[in-house]
């Protein structure tokens, strides 16, 4: 009975860590996609983008699958929490990107896999798990080599951008470590979240933004960004972050800043050379690293259920 449980436990961990892999790869075009978006302001593609996840969850809903808009009955701290995460990283991240150089303001925003690994550390009041510590620690000087950073003057606008994106790291660790905590409430419900989120776009590009009309190539990477990224990204996310490994997602998460950087290589937008093979180096490394660690601590708690 213990064995059993065991391995259905083993199973679903497996399925969620695959899921949070995906959501990662899957997060690494959005670089690129957005790029293909140039001119549409940032709450109006929020807006867009979000609305078709949303919309194809409806249609879900509608068919009954996973129980329908039934399923969307959770307490208020569940969209509370969701919308908060997703909604308040986004408009973080993009005012940023506004107010500070992209390269700094990215290389403050990629701490969010560390701070995962040390805030379900610190959640579970357990002990920290060194390999995916090391595997994180490694990513985060993968990124480093990735982004470079040039110097730039500080101004109090500069200030404004690093501190919004310290917020988008803060947001992102802490929604992808407390969302365990409702691990009841079905994975379908993110399709209303993206809704709200896509709500809140809305209202604030109608406040701050003037509209602007896609091309078409805008329009194509407004869907994929919409069926990817900000779609699909978002459940196999939420399915990780409930019954996965967060060490283990945190630390592998580096993988999304080292293949976005791949694939602008392969678009032609950047040049391969030795600080991205070095970079390559250094992800693939603490990648393995805590691969390893999230292995090992399985085991262990594998042999504690059935001992």
């Amino acid at each position: 009975m213990l064995h059993a449980i065991s391995t259905k436990s083993t199973r679903l961990r497996k399925t969620a860590n695959a899921c949070g892999l995906l959501a990662i790869v899957m997060w690494a075009s959005l670089a690129l996609l957005t790029a293909r978006t140039q001119g549409v302001p940032p709450f109006q593609l929020l807006c867009l983008s979000f609305a078709i996840p949303f919309a194809l969850a409806c249609l879900a809903a509608i068919a009954g699958w996973r129980g329908g808009f039934r399923a969307w009955r959770q307490p208020p701290e569940v969209w509370i929490s969701g919308f908060a995460g997703i909604f308040l990283y986004h408009a973080f991240y993009f005012f940023a990107l506004k107010a500070a150089p992209p390269a700094q303001a990215s290389m403050i925003a990629y701490l969010w896999p560390l701070l995962i690994v040390l805030f379900s550390t610190a959640r579970a009041k357990g002990r920290l798990n060194r390999m995916c510590l090391l595997g994180a620690c490694l990513g985060l000087a993968g990124t480093a080599v990735i982004l470079q950073p040039e110097s730039s003057a500080l101004t109090p606008r500069t200030m404004l951008g690093y501190a919004a994106e310290l917020c988008c790291a803060l947001v992102w660790s802490s929604y992808s470590v407390f969302n365990k905590r409702y691990e009841g409430a079905p994975v379908s419900v993110i399709g209303g979240i993206c809704g709200l989120v896509s709500l809140g776009g809305a209202i604030c590009h109608m406040l701050f933004e003037q509209t602007v009309m896609p091309d078409t190539q805008a329009a194509v990477a407004i869907l994929l960004l919409g069926l990817g990224p900000v779609g699909l990204a978002f459940f196999a996310w939420d399915l990780a972050t409930k019954s996965g490994d967060t060490e283990f997602l945190g630390a592998v998460s580096y993988l999304a800043p080292l293949i976005s950087t791949l694939l602008l290589v392969i678009a032609g937008v950047l040049t391969l050379d030795l600080r991205i093979i070095a970079a390559t180096g250094l992800i693939v490394a603490g990648t393995l690293a805590a691969t390893f660690g999230a292995r090992y601590r399985a085991l262990a708690l594998s042999r504690r259920i059935t001992e």
